[in-house]
């Protein structure tokens, strides 16, 4: 049915065949955000490029296991230089210098450390993580397909900050193997706009560009990809609204099941085996099994496997999409 894996990404993936996946959904762990504790880990380098080029190596060996058809989609936010999520001066980060107490309180004591910057990013700069990662691996072979913007903006977590807006938002990048790749369109269908329904009952009949009529009306399946309005839904757009949420168990950085589900409806079908080489607290397996698929989870830190058994067993238990599990 599934299997969870030990061990960092590179190792993990090594021990699966080539071609055996159908869709990658992930979220690596953030450029010098938090620290899981654990030897390896990815996060905590030095410089962006150095964080960048171990990311491109781990998923290139996605692209190894991916079928030739197979898409990957990475959750990923950006991060600021000298921002007091970084290092200091003597290489570690804020979370290994202060105390848990000291640490309720981060953003008094960022004050009284001396921090230094990456080189080539002056301090406060926004680094572009997400695009450095995403042009990287177009370098490195993959065809990025689709910026998506995950709006948080419904209950975002409060900055401090004064001179810059609050960040509401992270990417999803969509990329593929190859230039042809499975993509169910239908299977993440958004429902039709009212005001667009209303105006396709009676049509709409005008002058368009270059003197061409325009006409809004209630069209069928097969003419999807027309001006005509499908009644039973429109192609997702690429920003898509969802709020976070808190999960109450010790991994702090759990992405919501709403906002991968649709990754793995388009990018798989019932019976395929969905992969995420940074699994966590296993939201990616939880949401591969209440949409019939299997999963391949991998992930540095061992004490996560019990988190990923406990809410898959509840999965399993019910035969029916827990809600709110997270």
């Amino acid at each position: 049915m599934g299997q969870i894996i030990i061990d960092d990404a590179l190792n993990g993936l090594s021990q699966l065949k080539s071609e055996s996946v159908d869709v990658c959904v992930t979220s690596p762990p953030y450029y010098n955000l938090r620290n899981y504790d654990a030897d390896g880990q990815i996060g905590l380098e030095s410089t962006p490029q150095e964080y960048i080029n171990r990311l491109v190596a781990v998923f290139r060996e996605v692209k190894r296991v991916l079928k030739p058809d197979g898409t990957l989609w990475i959750v990923i936010a950006d991060s600021y230089a000298g921002s007091g999520k970084g290092r200091y001066k003597n290489g570690i980060t804020i979370e290994k210098m202060l105390s848990k107490k000291q640490q309720g309180n981060k953003g008094t004591w960022m004050g009284t450390l001396e921090k230094t910057t990456t080189n080539g990013y002056k301090p406060k700069d926004l680094i572009g993580i997400p695009w450095l990662l995403a042009f990287a691996l177009r370098d490195d072979g993959w065809f990025l397909r689709s910026d998506i913007i995950w709006d948080k903006s419904g209950n975002v977590f409060p900055e401090s900050v004064k001179d810059r807006c609050t960040k509401a938002h992270e990417y999803i990048f969509m990329l593929s193997k190859n230039r042809k790749y499975y993509y169910d369109a239908e299977a993440i269908k958004e429902p039709v706009a009212k005001s667009s329904l209303k105006r396709a009952k009676y049509g709409w009949h005008g002058k368009g560009d270059h003197g061409q009529g325009n006409y809004a009306g209630l069209g069928s399946v097969e003419k999807m990809g027309s001006r005509f309005v499908n009644a039973n839904g429109r192609n997702k757009r690429d920003v898509w609204h969802i709020n976070t949420h808190a999960y109450k168990n010790e991994h702090f950085a759990s992405y919501p099941p709403e906002l991968i589900r649709p990754c793995i409806l388009a990018g798989s079908k019932k019976g395929g085996i969905v992969l995420d080489p940074f699994i966590g607290s296993g939201t990616t397996a939880m949401v591969a099994l209440q949409e019939g698929r299997d999963y391949i989870g991998i992930d540095i830190q061992p004490k996560y496997k019990d988190l990923i058994e406990e809410r898959l067993a509840t999965v399993l238990f019910t035969q029916t999409p827990p809600q709110n599990i997270v």
